[in-house]
């Protein structure tokens, strides 16, 4: 058998950053996150033995004691930084950078009038938050369907953003749409590049194995992405999140499998999951 590993497999920057501020703050308590610090379980559990409450809104906050909130990668609306920091607690801001920019650009644009178009998932926390940087009208547009339909004046100057783990494709297919609508747009491709890069490895391994493991968060957005990319070029492609998913596969010796793993996926997982593998053989 041949296990090949996608290079880029497990935690990006901006989650490892945003992981880090939280064990480099554990000892000084209370200590909350704003949503769960990553989408995955495991890690989620794990702080919160240690102590560390996860905080989904901003009434269930108001009723806690006085510490420091983590915000996690995905950031918040601008109204939740305001509130969490004008109540009395302290901000340790952990919003990966390439989100703060997208933050910066429809905060500057929207002042300006111009209109927000936001490409992505509008239930995703990072989409939410966006949306909540914008002082004017803010559109979130999900498909090439909802792109097509969209109709405003031909005057009106649009800034057009992206979710950072948006795929790179669909981008392009719906920013041609308003392009051929003779929109007056300015156009931010706001895609990181980590998770493009990704995608791309993705993409090239799942087109050459026999079987696809890709490891990650159930609720992870990028992980369901790298999921169906790979399903699209490999039939036997599986989304697991532990070792446990694995139990009713069968690896044959003649097989070659490609692993690939979320922006939210912890190394020492990755590594149970090759070696369970590996010890089918």
């Amino acid at each position: 058998m041949e296990v090949i590993v996608a290079k880029s497999a497990g935690f990006c920057f901006g989650v490892d950053r945003a992981v880090k501020s939280v064990y480099d703050n554990i000892d000084d308590k209370p200590l909350y996150t704003y949503g769960p610090i990553i989408h995955n379980l495991q890690v989620v559990e794990e702080l919160e033995d240690k102590g560390i409450k996860v905080v989904n809104d901003i009434e269930e906050l108001l009723n806690l004691p006085k510490g420091k909130v983590i915000i996690r990668s995905h950031g918040v609306e601008e109204k939740i930084y305001n509130y969490i920091r004008d109540n009395g607690f302290s901000i340790i801001d952990a919003t990966c950078p390439y989100v703060k920019k997208i933050h910066r650009i429809v905060n500057d644009y929207s002042k300006k009038g111009d209109t927000i178009i936001i490409i992505g998932d509008p239930n995703h926390p990072e989409v939410i938050g966006i949306k909540g940087w914008s002082s004017s009208k803010a559109i979130i547009i999900e498909s090439i369907e909802d792109a097509k339909k969209l109709q405003l004046p031909t005057d009106e100057h649009i800034c057009i953003v992206a979710q950072t783990t948006l795929n790179y494709l669909k981008f392009q297919e719906i920013i041609e749409i308003f392009l051929d609508k003779g929109y007056h747009v300015d156009i931010k491709d706001t895609i990181c590049r980590a998770t493009r890069d990704r995608q791309e490895e993705a993409i090239q391994l799942s087109g050459r194995v026999d079987k696809m493991l890709v490891i990650g968060g159930k609720h992870s957005s990028n992980t369901r992405k790298l999921y169906q990319l790979c399903k699209n070029q490999c039939d036997n492609t599986y989304h697991i999140e532990t070792i446990e998913d694995l139990e009713l596969l069968v690896f044959s010796k003649n097989e070659i499998i490609g692993i690939t793993a979320g922006a939210s996926t912890p190394k020492n997982i990755i590594q149970e999951v090759i070696t369970h593998v590996r010890s089918t053989e």
